[in-house]
């Protein structure tokens, strides 16, 4: 199984930024030859251009490494063949096929042609053309290896790391997920876990106080000005801070809730896709609290994890599991974070009836609501 490990790029010399620039250009005109090619064929009803067709086209045409330019035609073919099957499977969603021309992608080098050289890494640029060697020491166990731009070059290293043989155990368990509780987990053995998300929803909303404040200096300046160049780049200094706290924040999250499935022998994960909460339109506030809410990165980071555990893990719908009593089956909308039946008088945290309620759905099989739970924190 593999894992990604991120190493910024800093403090480079202007040529070499030159030339990672120059280089996802030439990504990109890759993409965009891909995508003339597609939707030529989509409008004249021919065959679809394959692998072969799109490898041939792309030959020897630009300044990147063969096997890079092979990467960008596989990410394209591998997006054409994601939408295929949505338009079977949701065609209410009307995905369109990749049309947007790019003016820059990011830069793929497979394993076979990533090299080291003492503590720099060698990418090939291709037959006459100096390769980039970058200051980087890659870990034994690399695999290949991406140019990124994330406010910054980054370089994303695929790593091969050592995964367990046999599941945890034969039992199973939902995580219900949330703003303000990232996680509530429970077992069908009536344990529970809540992993609070206070702390990433506190640094989210300090980001855009701080750029708040930034923008109201910088609206004041020329554009493009010596001062709103400099208010600019504290901008961008503020996201990536936060950004790198954020993300460390909610891998330490959901590494707890996998260790909490360890623990207790849980051999099955099923993740709620909370996707019909985000769409209903609440007011201002509250609809921008949910466009800032990133469920997505949850339930990869929790599938990936629960992967490397060797824990199965799956996801779907979670309607009306929040919604309704774990006791006696009354359904009403809670207010508070305590979920208070009118018809039973049951009482419980609101997170964990989610939870709960999802053990029926997905596995057929009612579980006792817990006696008690843990609450914690992701640091």
């Amino acid at each position: 199984m593999n894992t990604v490990k991120i190493y910024r790029l800093q403090h480079l010399p202007a040529k070499h930024y030159q030339r990672l620039r120059a280089a996802q250009q030439e990504a990109a005109l890759v993409w965009n030859v891909c995508v003339a090619l597609h939707l030529q064929a989509r409008m004249q009803h021919t065959k679809w251009p394959g692998r072969d067709a799109l490898q041939k086209a792309t030959k020897g045409r630009f300044a990147l490494h063969s096997q890079s330019v092979q990467m960008v035609t596989h990410v394209f073919l591998a997006n054409v063949e994601t939408t295929r099957q949505i338009h079977q499977s949701h065609p209410k969603m009307r995905m369109r096929y990749p049309y947007k021309e790019k003016q820059f992608y990011p830069v793929s080098w497979p394993a076979q042609a990533v090299s080291r050289e003492g503590k720099r890494v060698v990418l090939p640029m291709g037959r006459g053309r100096d390769s980039l060697v970058l200051p980087v020491e890659l870990p034994e166990h690399s695999r290949s290896v991406i140019l990124v731009w994330s406010s910054g070059y980054e370089l994303h290293v695929s790593v091969e790391v050592p995964q367990t043989e046999e599941a945890p155990g034969n039992g199973h368990a939902t995580v219900d997920l949330g703003e303000i509780h990232l996680a509530a987990v429970t077992t069908n053995t009536s344990e529970a876990i809540i992993v609070t998300g206070r702390g990433i929803r506190s640094l989210k909303r300090g980001r855009t106080k701080a750029l708040r404040t930034i923008s109201k200096k910088q609206a004041r300046c020329a554009k493009h000005s010596r001062s709103w160049k400099k208010l600019q780049r504290a901008k961008n200094k503020q996201s990536r801070r936060a950004e790198r706290r954020i993300r460390d924040q909610r891998h330490q999250a959901t590494h707890k809730v996998i260790d909490f499935c360890v623990e207790h022998h849980v051999g099955t994960l099923f993740i709620g896709n909370p996707h019909g909460v985000r769409t209903k339109n609440h007011g201002r506030h509250h609809n921008q609290r949910m466009s800032l809410w990133e469920y997505g990165k949850d339930i990869d980071y929790l599938t990936h994890k629960a992967k490397q555990a060797h824990i199965e893990c799956f996801t779907g719908s979670e309607r009306g599991t929040s919604s309704q009593c774990p006791a006696c089956g009354h359904k009403h909308k809670p207010r508070n974070r305590q979920w208070i039946c009118k018809a039973c008088g049951f009482s419980g945290h609101r997170d964990l009836v989610g939870s709960i309620n999802m053990h029926a759905i997905t596995f057929g099989e009612r579980v006792p609501f817990p006696r008690s739970c843990t609450y914690l924190r992701p640091a």
